[in-house]
Parts: structure tokens; C-alpha cells; sequence
């Protein structure tokens, strides 16, 4: 089970990539013809703030819990008896677990809304947000599998992460 979470948040972590890639190109593309041709790409600041980096902010979230690499600050913890450290890290994994989920299932409610009622933001162009919602949902699962699958390995290994 701990393999698929991995291949799955690593695959989610790809298509981040992915985004980022063409963040990177279309930023490119659209200071070049400013530069180059006076000329612009029209929503570069639209796609920019409402795709990529929105894609790419949630969709990483659970490739970074599974490195371990989230902000922790266990300047005490390190401190205690490694089995009252092993129980504050499967009692911060099940609050983890609460709040990732409730944030899933709150987020999925939101997108399933948003793309019933093709929920657009206000441009001088029609410019649908609807399938930038979608990304929420699947970076908490994607979390949310990885807080499951380290806390699994923690408590097989009888040793905080």
C-alpha cells in the first residue's frame, strides 16, 4: 500500500512539474514578445495566478510530507523518551488526518459546485476558474495519503519520522 501512495504522489508531484514547466514557458513567451515586439499575451496574469501556481502550490503537498521535508518544529520533542515522541507524532498524524480530510471534502464540495455553475472570474474576457478548483481536492488527498503512509511506517517501525 505505502508503494502506491508513493507512485501516486509522485505522479500527482509530475503533473505539478508539468505546470510549472509551462508557467516557466508562458511567462517566457510573453516577456519576449513585450520585449522583442512591443506585443503581449493576453491572461498571462490571469493563467499565471489562477492555474499554474495554484496547481502547482497543491498538488506538491503530499511529494513534500512524504520526503519529510514540511516546517517542524520539534525543539522539545527531541528531547523526550523516543516512545512519548512516537505517540506526540501518531497524535499529530491523526490531527493531520482530521484536517486534510475535512479540507478534502470541503474542497471537493466546492470544485463539484464550481463546475456545475462554470464559475468564471470577472476579465475582459470570459476566463473560467472551475477547473483550477479541482486541484484542492486532489493535493489534500494526495496529503492526506502521505500522512496515512508515514504514520504507518512510524508505528511498523516504532520510531517517529
Amino acid at each position: 500500500m505505502q508503494s502506491l501512495i508513493h507512485w501516486i504522489n509522485r505522479a500527482i508531484m509530475m503533473f505539478a512539474c508539468l505546470f510549472m514547466l509551462l508557467m516557466m514557458g508562458h511567462i517566457t513567451a510573453d516577456v519576449a514578445l513585450r520585449f522583442f515586439f512591443n506585443g503581449r499575451l493576453i491572461g498571462t496574469l490571469e493563467i499565471v495566478s489562477y492555474y499554474y501556481m495554484v496547481v502547482i502550490v497543491f498538488l506538491s503537498l503530499g511529494y513534500v510530507e512524504l520526503r519529510g521535508e514540511h516546517i517542524r518544529v520539534d525543539l522539545f520533542a527531541q528531547m523526550m523518551p523516543h516512545a512519548v515522541q512516537l505517540g506526540l507524532y501518531v497524535f499529530a498524524c491523526t490531527l493531520g488526518l482530521i484536517f486534510f480530510g475535512m479540507l478534502g471534502w470541503q474542497t471537493l464540495q466546492d470544485a463539484i459546485s464550481a463546475t456545475a455553475r462554470s464559475e468564471e472570474a470577472m476579465s475582459n474576457y470570459t476566463f473560467y476558474i472551475w477547473p483550477a478548483r479541482w486541484a484542492l481536492p486532489l493535493g489534500f488527498a494526495g496529503i492526506w495519503l502521505a500522512i496515512l503512509s508515514n504514520l504507518l511506517k512510524s508505528v511498523a517501525t516504532r520510531r517517529a519520522l
